[in-house]
């Protein structure tokens, strides 16, 4: 098998306009596409970052996530920044709370978690 890189992450969201806003407006992914899939009753919006590309699916109704932060499946997203003070401050400045920035323990980089709208972990790494 000759894998070469993960295409794309999907998750599923319960305020598609709330998490449209989130992950474009503020966190500055670009649009590929949008779709309202009549027959599903739900939202489609695939996104790209640097080459990554995040699904994000808007299905009204959807159970909330089970347990925070271990439940199985997806633990959280994580992004690379050049300077996470920088970051961090960008968030606050948007109103996005982060936990204080501590140092990871395997790679000795500076790491720091927020939420989105459905309180997805997402993490800043340096």
């Amino acid at each position: 098998m000759n894998l070469t890189q993960i295409h794309h992450v999907a998750i599923i969201v319960s305020d598609y306009k709330k998490s449209r806003e989130f992950y474009v407006d503020k966190l500055g992914f670009q649009i590929i596409r949008e779709n309202y899939r009549e027959d599903r009753g739900d939202y489609k919006l695939d996104l790209r970052l640097d080459g990554c590309e995040l699904e994000i699916f808007g299905i009204a109704g959807a159970p909330e996530r089970r347990s925070y932060p271990e439940a199985c499946g997806l633990r959280h997203l994580a992004f690379r920044v050049s300077d996470i003070d920088q970051a961090v401050k960008e968030l606050s400045d948007m109103g996005i709370e982060t936990e204080p920035v501590r140092t990871d323990e395997f790679t000795g980089k500076r790491m720091t978690f927020f939420f989105d709208p459905d309180r997805l972990p997402l993490e800043l790494h340096e």
